[in-house]
């Protein structure tokens, strides 16, 4: 499994599962998490194929910011 980190400026719990659910959608069988508390807004993304710019991709559609972290 390969696992993704992203800063983002997502900031609400029913918003993040909105997002969850969408990214599931795009990657089945994937592990998405964010951690609101952390300063970054961080989302993980853990999964066997992991597409960066999709999932940036989604967020950026719903109006949020996300980058790879490095």
């Amino acid at each position: 499994m390969i696992v993704e980190v992203f800063k983002t400026n997502v900031t609400e719990v029913e918003l993040s599962e909105i997002l969850i659910r969408q990214l599931l959608h795009h990657f089945p069988g994937s592990r998405v998490n964010f951690d609101l508390e952390d300063c970054d807004k961080i989302l993980r993304v853990e999964a066997k194929a992991v597409v960066p710019e999709k999932i940036i991709e989604v967020l950026n559609a719903n109006g949020y910011s996300c980058e790879v972290l490095l």
